[in-house]
């Protein structure tokens, strides 16, 4: 997760850390949904503490790792270093951040709801622009429904609504695409759609 603001970094830094102090570093249902379709060049937006990009670093990939906190930075870049993994890490502020050509992954899970609206639409047009020829993406985010907000700046988060998801894949192959909720404090709910996609190729032209 990886997020612009200070109040939403300064969240997850607290609660990475305490992550890391406990060694809370398995995937999480949504990571190991994604892991089989995370290959070759991967662009993770919004890594956290990197748990998929380890994972599909030992299965071979190359991945390009960004999130908005120092703190899940270092511990991955240390995490990478020792273990000799193909993750390449960078702190970045992904509101404004342009990937540069196109990967065969690109990863986008519990990002874009700790964008105000406008930038999150943006970075995720920019997002599926990077996915090459053959390639996927994995996007995972907080819908309409979800009633635990305490995480998020009041002025700074969006809740896409379920069909706006599933209009901006309309053109794509879709592999996998679902609507869960999940319990939250207080007696609230967190609402996750996921989808993975692929962007139909277009057949090529022959040449006589």
């Amino acid at each position: 997760m990886s997020v612009p603001d200070t109040r939403s970094i300064e969240f997850f830094d607290t609660q990475f850390r305490r992550q890391i102090a406990a060694g809370e570093l398995a995937l999480n249902p949504f990571e190991q949904r994604a892991l089989p379709h995370v290959r070759g060049r991967v662009l993770d937006l919004g890594c956290g503490l990197g748990n998929l990009a380890v994972a599909a670093a030992r299965q071979g990939a190359q991945v390009l790792a960004l999130d908005a906190s120092p703190a899940a930075i270092e511990f991955l870049g240390e995490r990478a270093r020792q273990g000799g993994l193909s993750v390449e890490t960078r702190c970045a502020d992904l509101g404004t951040y342009a990937p540069k050509g196109q990967y065969d992954c690109v990863v986008c899970i519990g990002l874009l709801m700790f964008l105000p609206c406008e930038t999150a639409r943006e970075l995720l047009a920019r997002a599926m622009a990077a996915v090459a020829p053959g390639g996927s993406m994995v996007l995972n985010v907080l819908i309409e429904g979800t009633s635990y907000l305490e995480m998020f700046d009041p002025h700074g988060y969006c809740l896409f609504a379920a069909q706006e998801i599933a209009d901006a894949f309309s053109a794509w192959h879709t592999v996998d695409d679902r609507i869960e909720d999940f319990p939250a404090p207080g007696g609230t709910i967190k609402r996750f759609c996921t989808i993975i996609a692929e962007p139909f190729q277009r057949p090529s032209r022959r040449t006589n």
